[in-house]
């Protein structure tokens, strides 16, 4: 399948992950005004990774958790800690204020996770109430992007991320965290060496410390197929990122694109699915990722999703 996605967006989408999603502009700034249900009465399922909404993050975090819940999303999975914080709040602080408005802190991206700061990094994570710590990208400046073809990879070599990705396992488990490895569409991909890197890491890590959160956008991308990894490596894929792609090969609101995900929610049991968040890296057409929650949950209920 070709690379569609914009060049724009994969140095904007990756330069964002790398960063661990650091949080940037006024935040007294005012979220967009968009029509959102009303709280009352709104069927609350599902959950929405918040790199969807970060701009609108960025500039209001509250507002923005706020509309999330009106949305009728349940559950959240971060991607904006920095210095200690998530979204500019203690662990604490944004611990409470998602009990607040009724959201449950299920996952978290961690982008700048390293051997050295993973413990007080995981005590952060740890605090601030989330069940499962995802690293998003191959860590510690393993993750690449090759400018001229507009592409994502990494260096070092699979079994180099596996040790890597094996020892933060072990040091989540000692903090009471479980370890999830988020895929891209280059990781099931052949490196140099002729190693398919998601099959290394499936093959080479213990599942009481290594777990894996699909992205079933990324692996359709990359032509792989998500039923045939359930089926061979049943029980590993804890979480999923359910976001649609439409005719293009762009991302799009879950139910407005192509992905059968009726067919892979049939095997939710087998995958070992737990969670499933929306996600939608970036949108098109004049949609704002405020609308697109909405249409995407409408989505969700349509194919099944609970």
């Amino acid at each position: 399948m070709k690379n569609v996605i914009t060049s724009t967006f994969l140095i904007l989408s990756l330069s964002l992950f790398f960063v661990s999603c650091k949080e940037t502009g006024d935040k007294s700034k005012e979220v967009e005004t968009v029509a959102q249900p009303e709280a009352v009465g709104v069927e609350r399922f599902g959950g929405l990774a918040l790199y969807t909404v970060r701009d609108a993050m960025g500039e209001n975090a509250k507002e923005t958790l706020k509309a999330v819940a009106d949305a009728g999303y349940k559950n959240i999975e971060a991607a904006g800690y920095a210095d200690g914080k998530f979204y500019n709040m203690s662990p604490v602080d944004f611990k409470a204020y998602l009990d607040e408005v009724g959201l449950n802190p299920v996952s978290t991206h961690q982008g700048l996770v390293t051997l050295e700061n993973a413990d007080q990094m995981m005590a952060d994570v740890k605090a601030a109430g989330f069940e499962y710590f995802v690293i998003p990208v191959p860590p510690m400046g393993l993750f690449k992007f090759d400018q001229a073809t507009k592409t994502m990879g990494m260096t070092g070599g699979a079994a180099n991320l596996s040790e890597i990705v094996n020892e933060l396992g072990k040091k989540a488990n000692a903090a009471g965290l479980k370890l999830l490895y988020h895929n891209h569409d280059f990781e099931f991909q052949k490196d140099e060496d002729g190693i398919v890197p998601i099959d290394y890491l499936l093959e080479n890590s213990d599942p009481e410390y290594v777990n894996f959160q699909m992205d079933l956008y990324w692996v359709t991308k990359a032509g792989a197929d998500p039923i045939s990894y359930f089926e061979k490596y049943p029980g590993r894929f804890k979480i999923w990122h359910v976001k649609d792609m439409d005719d293009q090969g762009r991302f799009a609101p879950v139910g407005n694109g192509t992905i059968d995900f009726k067919k892979i929610l049939a095997q939710k049991e087998r995958s070992g699915m737990k969670y499933y968040m929306v996600e939608q890296d970036m949108t098109f057409d004049g949609l704002q990722p405020l609308e697109a929650i909405n249409i995407s949950h409408e989505g969700l209920k349509e194919i099944g999703f609970k």
